[in-house]
């Protein structure tokens, strides 16, 4: 019989790639986990693992391991939830790790939701970038990341995470007032001045095009059957998925400008590493350049007031520009780039009876971002 402990670090290891990592991860100490591991090792009758540089890696019967590990331990989560269901019902702490925009934009309206509706629900958020949420949810840190795609995420299909999708928003780019892209050409072709305010910029649409509106009144009854999430292996289409909420950038018109249009530009942006970092760099090489960043913020206020006061360009996911002072920037849509910010538990627990509740509560909080006013 197999330790599911010992499968736990297993796949612990083969996350993190290095025993040491995996210890912390686990809250272990390094020995620990080689214990565990050659105990599993002797368990199997099989090596699991072998030197790779200064980490590990798994041999083929180690993988081998790995894939049904995954759904053991997701078959356990559900039987965690079924048990939890039965027995204590909606009330108990859920973690939850978010970046900064979503706490205000769904995070938040979703405990006020839950306040109401079911006060036995405790929740406690901590502020994490989508590489490191996702990590926690992995490795029991928390209970459910609000997160965005980047480089290197855990793919859509990937088998140790359940994903519900939330909401998708399109960037813009940041313009000093007095930058010559700043100015609109009218339609005999001649430049007006910028307006004081982007009044024209996109609201939220009801839903995306193409995708009918989802009716989510029987989500008050928390039937898990009826949670919308990416679980895999997906079907092509589910319809009871909640529509992405994707405020699309305009047609292109005088106010559209290309990525390409700001080759050469001297930049504002996240650090390295920051998500939408990566959404920005890429969308550069893609149109031929590589952006030259000489100023690095992750708080999007701090890169528009640098953007104001003349010290380069920036590209801004647009919904984190709601609260901000844009009194000296101008704002132009950009087709192309976008964020897309979904949900993620272990696989398995979103059955949970604590997380039903709250799974629903943020996506109606996302629904609502669709009757939101434009910037």
């Amino acid at each position: 019989m197999i330790d599911t402990r010992r499968l736990r670090t297993l796949r612990a290891v083969a996350d993190h790639r290095t025993v040491t990592a995996a210890a912390a991860a686990l809250h272990l100490t390094p020995s620990a986990v080689s214990q565990q591991l050659v105990a599993l090792e002797h368990e199997v009758g099989h090596r699991l693992l072998e030197r790779d540089g200064r980490g590990v890696r798994l041999t083929a019967v180690g993988r081998i391991l790995l894939g049904h590990t995954n759904e053991v331990l997701a078959q356990l989560e559900r039987a965690g939830a079924d048990i939890a269901a039965y027995t204590t019902g909606t009330a108990g702490e859920v973690k939850v790790a978010s970046f900064a925009t979503a706490i205000g934009l769904v995070v938040a309206p979703a405990m006020d939701t839950l306040r109401d509706k079911e006060p036995g629900i405790q929740v406690r958020v901590l502020d994490a970038e989508g590489d490191q949420s996702l990590t926690m949810v992995l490795d029991g840190a928390v209970d459910v990341a609000v997160a965005v795609e980047y480089r290197g995420a855990p793919a859509e299909d990937d088998l140790r995470l359940s994903r519900i999708p939330l909401y998708s928003e399109p960037f813009d780019i940041v313009l000093p007032r007095d930058h010559p892209l700043a100015a609109v050409p009218d339609h005999d072709g001649e430049v007006a001045p910028a307006p004081e305010r982007d009044a024209g910029m996109p609201p939220i649409p009801e839903h995306d095009a193409g995708t009918a509106p989802v009716d989510t009144s029987s989500a008050s009854t928390h039937d898990p059957r009826a949670l919308p999430v990416v679980t895999p292996p997906a079907p092509e289409h589910d319809a009871r998925a909640l529509p992405v909420v994707t405020p699309p950038a305009p047609e292109r018109d005088a106010r559209t400008l290309s990525v390409a249009d700001l080759s050469g530009e001297i930049w504002i942006g996240p650090y390295p590493g920051n998500p939408c970092h990566d959404v920005i760099a890429l969308a550069c090489e893609h149109a031929g350049f590589t952006p030259e960043f000489a100023h690095s913020s992750d708080d999007f206020s701090a890169v528009v007031a640098l953007a104001a006061a003349g010290a380069g360009v920036a590209m801004v996911p647009r919904l984190a520009l709601r609260g901000t002072d844009l009194s000296g920037v101008v704002i132009r849509p950009v087709p192309g780039p976008k964020r897309r910010v979904f949900a993620a538990v272990r696989r398995g627990a979103e059955r949970h009876p604590l997380l039903v509740p709250l799974l629903h509560a943020l996506q109606d909080a996302a629904t609502a971002l669709r009757q939101a006013p434009s910037l």
